[in-house]
């Protein structure tokens, strides 16, 4: 059995056994009891200067093959999101490329023959951002020249999106949380960016923990009268709004927002501590999912939906409850560093060629924060290739200095 000494908070050092690698099926059908989508991560060319401040260059080859790979397993991918680091390394000249490429590589995938993506189509199987961080913040006029320069910033991103053939979704933009007043200001630029959708879009609410730079937004700190702001805009506009996608941390919230929200609007949760309990839901509703975390859990994550869809909700809850240690860390304060551990995992099953990310984002997390990642990963079955995991680790804690 493969065996590795990991470093520990108290300074010494405990043998971790790895399990041997847990083999989840498949979908041989299109998942339909909960509409899931990954929020998939980028890979950088190891050999770019993945620095901070650095233009990204993406290895095209193996990010797209990565979303391949979830769509194999019969989820959704939500792409240029915050989990591809929008905001924290990927720039607008390479979302657009990679919007685009995403878009065209979904189309193939609509085309083919897996079973776990039949019937799908490319808004079923990808849903992009589209935000506003083509914009200089510093250079951004107030008022309501300021709006109409958000409006304008987001017009453009939607284009791209839908160009692609993909599902819009209205990302929060720092911008707009700069330059707005209050709950008007958000009423007047969403109101009018929904009045020009030509298909449903979604709606975006990431909370500060995942960006600071978003305090206030929907026009107060608040949560009560943000949500009460947010739920008007939707009632305004409920033919344009798909779902909402919402990142609180707060599963109460969540439970309380969805079963108030129009019948036809879905709640897709981005609760990556709470998720298990949110998509298992009550006896009245559940939420969908969109999701950083699924990027790292998608085997288990598709397991349990296949058996969700197969009648068994308890299996499919003891599923993702066996994940649910190893979100809580990945996500855990400072949160915006979630992406380092979703890479990392990456790096260790064999989906990219080197540990880095764009930005310099792989120095993110301690060298004890991966290797609790590493054991959390093995203990829920997510070391694809044990022995692949344990080589790759070893060699990273060499580099670190790290010697048992």
């Amino acid at each position: 059995m493969t065996a590795l000494h990991l470093p520990s908070r108290d300074g010494t050092f405990n043998r971790h056994e790895l399990r041997e690698a847990t083999s989840w099926p498949r979908p041989t059908a299109s998942l339909t009891s909960r509409h899931v989508y990954a929020a998939a991560h980028v890979i950088p060319v190891v050999t770019a200067d993945n620095t901070p401040g650095a233009p990204a260059v993406l290895d095209w080859d193996h990010t797209l093959a990565y979303r391949r790979e979830l769509w194999s397993y019969g989820l959704g991918v939500a792409d240029a999101m915050d989990t591809a680091q929008r905001g924290m390394g990927l720039d607008w000249p390479a979302t657009q490329e990679l919007i685009r490429r995403s878009g065209a590589e979904a189309a193939v995938v609509v085309n083919s023959s897996d079973p776990a993506t039949r019937g799908k189509s490319v808004r079923d199987l990808l849903a992009c951002g589209a935000g506003t961080d083509q914009l200089d913040l510093a250079g951004l006029p107030a008022g309501r020249a300021g709006l109409d320069a958000v409006i304008e910033a987001y017009r453009e991103q939607v284009k791209v999106v839908s160009d692609a053939g993909a599902k819009v979704i209205l990302m929060a933009s720092r911008a707009l949380a700069a330059v707005a007043d209050g709950p008007d200001d958000y009423q007047y630029v969403y109101g009018t960016l929904l009045a020009e959708a030509d298909q449903p879009v979604i709606l975006h609410w990431l909370g500060t923990m995942f960006d600071p730079a978003l305090a206030g937004y929907w026009g107060s700190d608040d949560v009560a009268a943000a949500t009460q702001t947010f739920r008007d805009i939707i009632a305004a506009n409920t033919s344009a709004v798909d779902g909402v996608k919402v990142s609180l941390l707060d599963a109460a919230h969540e439970v309380a927002l969805r079963a108030v929200l129009p019948a036809s609007v879905r709640l897709y949760t981005g609760d990556d501590f709470n998720y298990p309990e949110l998509i298992h839901g009550d006896d009245t509703h559940h939420s969908d999912a969109l999701l950083g975390i699924f990027a790292a859990i998608y085997p288990a994550g598709s397991a349990a939906l296949q058996a969700y869809d197969a009648g068994d909700p308890d299996r499919g809850r003891e599923i993702l409850d066996s994940t649910r240690e190893l979100g809580k860390h990945i996500f855990s304060a400072p949160t915006l560093y979630y992406k380092t551990g979703v890479a990392f995992l990456s790096w260790l099953n064999g989906k990219q060629p080197g540990f880095q990310m764009v930005g310099g984002l792989h120095s993110g997390r301690s060298v004890l924060h991966l290797s609790e990642t590493f054991e959390l990963a093995d203990a829920a079955g997510l070391l694809t290739d044990p022995e692949l995991a344990a080589h790759r680790f070893s060699q990273l804690l060499g580099a670190y200095g790290v010697n048992a």
